[in-house]
């Protein structure tokens, strides 16, 4: 197999024209497959279907010297706070528990910083000038997406093999209109990167020229490793209090890919003094999340050990999908000299960098063949790729046969935009 860049005309040509046949042949199969999204599959969900009976009586809901299903405790319940810490590896002081979705939870952080100001904020973000946000990317189009809505000025950080280009970073934090960083540190969205020590403890070493510039630390897939053992990582408020920046960070993290996407439970972890001001702020907001559910996830998880031992059930299911992916860019692409990617051990994508100028043309013909994917851009502030050459690749959801399928049109979609670019 010859790679593309060293055949002559000719053979580029027929090779176009068997790979328009091919194209056509897939296309013909009518294929309705969803690649969009990060979703778990229905087998992985079914995994957590023991939480649904863990409270059968009235007499179960009561915990903590508590009625869960009553008002009250708006910081959720302390044994709650207790399992996340443990697997964060913070402390319950410094964990506020939610409701399903941690990106409601970033969404109402941003908010207030807007609305009320952080704790160290000289004014509300919105009585400031311009507002400017750092975007590691290829990164996680929700992030992007939470900051856009409120005028932010989105600034790119480029992605490296461990972690966001700290040098840009450390930069760009010179200008006090910068307010804050996005950060997915384990298995980050989508390069599946986990951040090198050296970057972690540089990102907890910054020094902003804003008195409340705010880490957004999306910890989203701290336990999610489908390939091999438990990664370990250092507690980011211990390191930013250590460097002298205590107040300086929010960690998120939530159960969305442990147990049910739509009925989890999400948290954030920051300073006492950070969440002593947020709580006074959201008391205003709500009385108290789902205890019911906290409580749920509580008798059904147990402990980090338990947790550990579910997630290697997830583990069984999910490598299967992802060693169909890499191997089908490894025997499809790698030889034709096709785009780069990574293979991960954990997380929830396959990111792909394909020819320039190839990204958005590749995931037209998917479309047209029946294979839906996230959007060409998405992976970039504003949806815009300047090398029209990142695709996020999610093959949780559908099962591995179909998972082979999908595969198999986008490799082909990958050799046909490349040949027309190729032969222009």
């Amino acid at each position: 197999m010859t790679r593309y860049d060293q055949m002559p005309a000719d053979a580029l040509k027929q090779e176009l024209q068997d790979v328009q046949a091919a194209f056509v042949a897939v296309k013909g199969k009518n294929l309705k497959l969803d690649m969009s999204r990060g979703k778990p599959g229905k087998t992985q969900l079914n995994l957590a279907s023991g939480i649904l009976s863990v409270l059968t009586d009235p007499a179960d809901c009561t915990a903590d010297g508590m009625d869960a299903r009553n008002y009250g405790e708006l910081m959720g319940l302390p044994s709650c706070r207790k399992l996340f810490a443990e697997l964060l590896g913070c402390k319950p002081e410094e964990v506020f528990a939610g409701g399903n979705a941690s990106l409601t939870l970033m969404y109402d952080v941003i908010a207030k910083a807007f609305t009320h100001g952080l704790l160290h904020s000289e004014r509300p973000w919105s009585k400031e000038g311009k507002v400017k946000f750092l975007c590691p990317a290829p990164g996680y189009d929700r992030h992007f997406k939470v900051v856009e809505s409120f005028g932010m000025e989105l600034i790119t950080i480029p992605m490296t093999a461990t972690g966001p280009d700290m040098d840009k970073v450390e930069e760009a934090v010179k200008d006090p209109a910068v307010k804050g960083i996005w950060c997915v540190p384990k298995y980050s969205n989508p390069t599946g990167i986990i951040y090198s020590d050296e970057t972690i403890r540089r990102i907890a070493s910054l020094k902003p020229a804003a008195p409340d510039f705010t880490v957004m630390w999306d910890n989203a897939y701290c336990v999610h490793e489908f390939d091999g053992d438990f990664v370990p990582f250092d507690d980011i408020l211990t390191l930013c209090r250590e460097a002298g920046n205590p107040d300086m960070v929010f960690e998120f993290a939530s159960t969305s890919k442990i147990t049910l996407p739509g009925a989890g439970v999400a948290v954030f972890a920051c300073s006492e003094a950070n969440m002593q001001y947020m709580k006074n702020l959201l008391s205003f907001q709500v009385i108290s999340y789902d205890k019911v559910n906290q409580l749920r996830h509580v008798r059904y998880l147990k402990d980090k050990a338990n947790t550990l031992a579910l997630m290697k059930k997830h583990a069984e299911i999910m490598k299967p999908k992802f060693d169909a992916v890499s191997d089908a860019l490894d025997r499809e692409l790698k030889p034709r000299g096709l785009g780069s990617w990574n293979r991960p051990k954990g997380g929830y994508f396959v990111s792909y960098d394909a020819l320039p100028g190839t990204a958005k043309r590749t995931l037209a013909l998917c479309k047209e063949a029946g294979v839906v994917m996230t959007s060409a851009g998405a992976t970039f502030p504003y949806g815009v790729d300047p090398q029209d050459s990142n695709i996020r690749i999610a093959p949780s959801l559908p099962p591995v046969e179909d998972l082979e399928a999908a595969i198999e049109v986008f490799c082909i979609c990958v050799r046909l935009s490349a040949l027309e670019k190729l032969l222009k």
